[in-house]
């Protein structure tokens, strides 16, 4: 696949494209989509998720860490909620974990972790969140699915 992505995010390339959003924990016919798209000039790149209510949608925006160690998503949901997640990308793993404040308190932390199927097409991961103090648990499973 052959993007219009600038260097500094040119490794996101994978996610570039149109994806399923599987939740196990969700009603059965609960549908939700996802999107990654270069954003302004490929300097960014652009998430989109649409999930039915009373689940929020967000648009995420990922950038590139200035020291180049790794992005930062900047995240923004149907409820209001702002959140800023430390992001990385490296050999088929995905990561985001938020364990400081930002534009909202932190009451709990929270991280995903998602592998890419051997064929790219899958993106199998779990969110999990701990309280202060407390060891990780799961929250919920979360795969996505090229489209």
């Amino acid at each position: 696949m052959s993007t219009d992505l600038q260097p500094a995010v040119a490794g996101l390339e994978p996610l570039i494209g149109n994806w399923t959003i599987e939740v196990p924990m969700a009603p059965p016919g609960v549908r939700a989509t996802g999107s990654f798209e270069p954003l302004l000039g490929g300097a960014f790149v652009l998430q989109r998720v649409q999930v039915p209510d009373p689940f929020p949608s967000a648009h995420c925006v990922l950038a590139p860490n200035e020291d180049g160690a790794g992005y930062t998503q900047h995240y923004f949901d149907s409820r209001g909620v702002v959140r800023v997640y430390a992001m990385t990308f490296e050999n088929g793993v995905w990561t985001l974990e938020r364990t400081k404040p930002d534009f909202t308190p932190l009451s709990f932390a929270q991280r995903y972790r998602g592998t890419f199927t051997d064929d790219g097409n899958a993106i199998e991961g779990a969110w999990e969140s701990r309280g202060e103090g407390a060891d990780w648990e799961l929250d919920f499973e979360l795969t996505y699915r090229r489209a």
